[in-house]
């Protein structure tokens, strides 16, 4: 019984520990120089998802692991540099360098005719091994390829810089600067924020509405609400109208900042938390802007007829998820959609695991753990999969309840409640 195990973020590290917990034999590639995943990134000037602006949006007493909480010393919501160092300290804990193999990156993925499976990596000095492992859990994050719209008109006569989120590292490399920053979701606005410091102008360009929710409603984070009893005793329509009456009093209509109103409820589709980006609004330093229309050199041109110049456009419009390791359509199957039983298992490929690969409206750190507990359980024998049918009927019960809250894109499909999936791991 030997387990691959790729990926040394926040959930890699987590299963790393319910494993070796559990006294499975295990080897974890990663394939940056340290752990930490992307909160390591902005620090260590990689290139990847992260910002130096970049803090946790969900507290830290529920982001911290169970055996390992985060420093008292920290703050409520710890900067980047913060929560590496506390990944890094947990795997020193844990007692964990000793399994992970750092600058090693997994080519290939691929299962055996006897059921085992055959990783191909490559470390940093360009070495490459071919390992067998009976078990395979990957742990590698869905933030990887940036996801960018089809160029507007006139984008090859831009005489300015066009950037993805991806690429975007602090608003200082952009001083005196006009910028435009497109999206409305969690890397727009704080990248827009963080840019209005320093930038000239700060233009944010939004297409579609989204709810914007500050990091707490009553004097408590959103992950401590949701995982409050007498939250999770209300039905969904409850839900919304607490949120959508709360957040009437906290900041009002989205219109009266000159942000389109939403036109789904709230809870229909990833909503965005921020405490800053209304403020620096209100405050002169963002302002808003419909979709781009077109680029004419130095100027960009708004779908409402206004123009302005532009040094720079920084496209925040997401990811997609990619595993150029792993075999085709797995875990993204032909509709688009991720197909996992309990989002966690590959159905029709036995020994194949993917941990973190959800998205909750809070803490994400208790659901990893939870489902790295059952891998565990599944990998020594103390738990045991359905048949194949089985599980892809679980799957398309989950996909068809979830599309018709989120609607059926890759992204909707990884959406969790935080208290009934909790409750689904431990019924398993």
């Amino acid at each position: 019984m030997s387990v691959c195990l790729i990926g040394a973020g926040l959930s890699g590290l987590a299963t790393a520990h319910a494993l070796k917990s559990q006294g499975i034999d295990f080897v974890c590639l990663e394939k940056a120089a340290d752990v930490g995943g992307i909160w390591r990134r902005p620090q260590a000037g990689e290139r990847g998802p992260g910002y130096l602006s970049l803090h946790l949006n969900t507290a830290k007493q529920l982001t911290g692991y169970a055996d390992y909480p985060m420093p008292g010393s920290y703050p409520l919501y710890p900067r980047h540099s913060e929560v590496a160092a506390y990944l890094r300290a947990f795997a020193e804990w844990a007692d964990l360098p000793d399994h992970i193999e750092l600058e090693t990156t997994v080519e290939s993925v691929r299962q055996e005719a006897d059921g085992s499976w055959t990783v191909v990596a490559v470390d940093g000095r360009g070495t490459r091994t071919t390992r067998s492992f009976s078990h395979v859990v990957v742990a590698s994050g869905h933030n990887t390829e940036p996801s960018m719209p089809a160029p507007p008109r006139g984008s090859d006569t831009f005489t300015g810089t066009i950037l993805h989120a991806l690429d975007y590292r602090d608003g200082s490399d952009f001083a005196g600067q006009d910028v435009v920053v497109v999206g409305l979701g969690a890397s727009a606005v704080d990248i827009a924020a963080d840019l209005s410091r320093y930038a000239a102008r700060t233009l944010l360009s939004v297409r579609r509405g989204l709810h914007i929710l500050p990091k707490q409603l009553f004097g408590m984070s959103l992950d401590e609400i949701a995982d409050a009893p007498w939250w999770t005793s209300m039905s969904l329509a409850e839900q919304r109208r607490f949120v959508e009456q709360a957040l009437l009093v906290v900041r009002g209509k989205l219109a009266n900042y000159g942000l389109p109103e939403p036109d789904h409820p709230v809870f229909a589709s990833a909503i965005t938390i921020s405490d800053e980006i209304l403020s620096r609004i209100r405050h002169g330093a963002v302002t808003p802007r419909p979709s781009i229309d077109f680029l004419d050199g130095d100027r960009v041109a708004f779908t409402d007829g206004t123009s302005a110049r532009a040094d720079a456009i920084v496209y925040c419009t997401g990811y997609r998820m990619a595993f150029p390791f792993l075999p085709a359509e797995c875990p993204v199957g032909p509709r688009g959609s991720v197909e996992l039983y309990k989002r966690i298992v590959a159905a029709d490929r036995p020994g194949l695991y993917f941990i973190g690969l959800i998205r909750p409206l809070g803490s994400i750190t208790r659901l990893v753990e939870a489902q790295a507990r059952w891998v565990a359980r599944i990998i020594t024998g103390e738990t045991v999969l359905p048949e194949p049918e089985v599980m892809r009927k679980e799957i398309a019960a989950h996909l068809g309840g979830i599309a018709g809250q989120y609607g059926q894109t890759e992204g909707a499909s990884i959406q969790v409640n935080v208290a009934p999936y909790l409750e689904e791991l431990r019924e398993v």
